[in-house]
């Protein structure tokens, strides 16, 4: 098979891109081992004190809370120092915070507030890490070769996730929480180690820019002048917060009392892991002319969790919902990032990524919190159908807006007319994706490709 992260460039070795493209790789697939365990053992760090879904929604609420606060903070500070000193920077904080937390549940008997209080540092450390890594992953990649290494770099994250959710479930079910949250902080320790490695020598400083606020307004400058990427941003605000609500409150909440505790939800959610390898695996051969089209039609499927935990059907078929709601998820997650990387100037990538994580995860403290209070409102049942409707709402409005429906995939045929027409943007398009080339001090748009 073609090797999907190789990237060369005139008078550039091919080899750092490349490396650069498996550490990351190999740090992300440490990462989703640790956290995907540890998410499961918070939930019933929590059940076990006695807590109920109100505490397991605090505490969910807490891990986000900081992340929505200084995401765009996040994505400035990635896009003026080194990415990989951001990634390490935030590694650590991680590691710090889910010793502290696993060393707290095992020794004594954990307070609420000092459970929210941990998650909440390590949400900070997510707040710096996530902008800098998509663009540190970004600058990896060379654009004819984007759609297939993120889809390889995505099935090795979330193959990670299958064996992490499984894997953790079954040892919180064997030897508590409070282990697995410490396992969770020495894979942090791991992956810091390795995007320690990352190298950047191949790559142009970037401009400073004006100062901070600055680069803040430039970033939403590129965001909101782009129709497909704030109204897809403003579509997961909502099935972000869902889907948190229904995943890291009820879910766990339907374990205990129909489907026999974390082990059998470890096992679904390693089933959802499971159906985005498989989606990966898809989208390694399959490079849709309307991605994004394509991609939002398969997020309809992702209602369906919410609704099977509704009636709540048995173990088995859950993991069947979780395993296809996982692979069409997957198709929309590759469609996505590949459309930012042909259509975000590589210099601006973080900003703008920051203003998509903002805006897709700025609701899920609000629903998480509000997710306790709703079920004894509204009962679990109607929450969970609530939250399955709302997706299916949201994915159906998104589908309105005429850039969703019509933007192309840009073949390098595509490129090659569009530098010949205006060399300016020809390049731009091409430096977007290229590692290797020099920044641009006022970079044009890519052409629109519809």
């Amino acid at each position: 098979m073609t090797d999907p992260h190789a990237a060369p460039s005139a008078g550039l070795p091919a080899s750092r891109p490349g490396r650069n493209y498996t550490l990351l790789t190999a740090a992300t697939v440490v990462t989703n081992l640790g956290s995907q365990g540890a998410l499961i053992a918070a939930a019933f760090a929590v059940l076990g004190t006695g807590g109920d879904s109100s505490g397991v929604g605090l505490v969910a609420a807490a891990r986000t809370l900081p992340l929505v606060l200084f995401l765009l903070i996040g994505g400035a500070v990635a896009d003026r120092l080194p990415r990989h000193r951001v990634m390490v920077a935030a590694n650590a904080l991680n590691c710090l915070s889910q010793a502290a937390f696993g060393v707290l549940v095992l020794t004594g008997d954990p307070r609420l507030w000092q459970m929210m209080l941990l998650t909440a540092l390590g949400g900070t450390g997510q707040a710096f890490f996530n902008p800098a890594s998509e663009g540190m992953l970004m600058a990896s990649v060379s654009p004819e070769r984007a759609g297939r290494a993120f889809a390889v770099y995505r099935m090795a994250m979330n193959g990670a996730g299958i064996g992490g959710a499984a894997l953790g479930g079954a040892l919180v079910a064997a030897l508590g929480p409070g282990w697995v949250l410490v396992v969770d902080a020495c894979c942090f320790a791991v992956s810091a180690a390795l995007r320690a490695l990352l190298d950047l020598g191949h790559l142009a400083p970037r401009e400073p820019g004006g100062g901070m606020l600055a680069d803040l307004r430039d970033g939403w400058r590129e965001f909101v002048g782009r129709p497909w990427l704030w109204s897809i941003v403003a579509q997961f605000s909502v099935v972000v917060a869902v889907v948190a609500a229904a995943e890291s409150v009820y879910g766990p909440l339907v374990a205990r009392d129909r489907l026999g505790g974390p082990g059998p939800w470890g096992l679904a959610l390693g089933a959802f892991g499971a159906g985005t390898v498989a989606g990966a695996l898809l989208m390694v051969r399959w490079r849709p002319r309307r991605p994004l089209l394509a991609g939002t039609l398969c997020v309809f499927p992702l209602a369906l969790p919410s609704a099977a935990l509704a009636i709540p059907v048995p173990v088995g078929v859950l993991d069947v919902v979780m395993l296809v709601s996982g692979a069409t998820i997957e198709v929309f997650g590759v469609s996505w990032i590949t459309t930012m990387h042909q259509e975000i100037p590589e210099e601006k990538f973080s900003r703008v990524s920051a203003y998509d994580w903002l805006g897709s995860i700025g609701m899920v403290p609000l629903a998480t919190a509000l997710a306790g209070p709703a079920e004894q409102a509204f009962g679990r049942a109607a929450a969970l159908w609530g939250c399955a409707a709302l997706v299916v709402v949201m994915t159906a409005a998104v589908l309105f807006v005429p850039d969703v429906r019509r933007l192309t995939r840009r073949t390098a045929h595509a490129a090659a007319a569009a530098r010949a027409v205006d060399p300016a943007v020809g390049s731009a398009a091409a430096t977007a994706g290229d590692p290797g080339a020099a920044p641009r001090t006022q970079p044009q748009r890519p052409v629109s490709p519809r």
